[in-house]
């Protein structure tokens, strides 16, 4: 099992604050059945500044730590790239981690409360560029969350949704898990990824979401994780418009 999105560096973000919580973290994870992690601290978000070079070298350090106590987890460098007006510029610079060594699949995180105006055009200017969004937790964004349909125009363009697994099991409350279940069903997300911070704070509940799917979708979503780590092309069911229930006397 891979996981597409964790914040187990240490002392690098909000995720684990010490080497001690990255290694409880791995062997969780390890536990849970995880193989791989791809290790996204924060870029961008206004309170940490995570360069490509910072984040190799602290994946090649705690890569050795795990090696060395012979937790069999292996470990992949990218990052949670905050949205910004300067992202396109800053790919171009070769400032970004991808999920994959082409350079395809970017992890976006957009503000918790809205959706900037540029978030569209922006998107647009990196699929032009050969580069896919993917729209990390949209259930947990509050636009999204009153409306999941407006994740449509990103998913006609080519972006991808990925799930956070907390949000399934109900870990953000019964308003986000309510979101996360319908995105499921209608296929406006296509993985899913633990973003943890800890083993107790934000826990990984990976396992336990993946539990919470039939055996079609799990498969699928996994193999999504696999297709964005190899920068393989994704295959995926096509997404579906959620409808809003009607309410009358008859």
């Amino acid at each position: 099992m891979i996981d597409l999105h964790c914040h187990i560096l240490p002392n690098i973000d909000d995720g684990a604050d010490s080497i001690e919580t990255s290694l409880a973290m791995a062997k969780e994870a390890v536990r849970q059945g995880i193989t791989h992690i791809l290790c996204t601290p924060h870029h961008n978000n206004g309170r940490y500044q995570n360069s490509k070079a910072t984040v190799i070298a602290a994946v090649a350090s705690l890569q050795a730590e795990l090696d060395k106590k012979q937790i069999e987890l292996t470990l992949l460098e990218g990052q949670e790239v905050h949205l910004t007006g300067n992202l396109l510029e800053e790919v171009k610079q070769d400032r970004i981690l991808f999920t994959d060594l082409a350079d395809t699949y970017v992890l976006l995180e957009l503000p918790t409360m809205d959706i900037p105006a540029y978030t569209e055009e922006l998107c647009f200017s990196l699929r032009t560029h050969g580069k896919v969004p993917v729209i990390v937790h949209p259930e947990r964004n509050a636009k999204f969350r009153e409306e999941p349909n407006r994740l449509l125009p990103y998913l006609e363009m080519g972006c991808l949704g990925q799930l956070t697994a907390p949000s399934l099991v109900g870990s953000f409350g019964k308003s986000i898990q309510k979101t996360a279940k319908e995105m499921v069903e209608h296929n406006l997300v296509q993985m899913m990824a633990s973003d943890a911070h800890g083993v107790n704070k934000r826990a990984f509940r990976l396992k336990e979401a993946y539990e919470l799917l039939d055996s079609k979708k799990t498969q699928l979503m996994k193999q999504v994780a696999k297709d964005l780590v190899n920068g393989d092309q994704v295959s995926f069911p096509k997404y579906k418009e959620v409808k809003k229930k009607k309410f009358g006397l008859f």
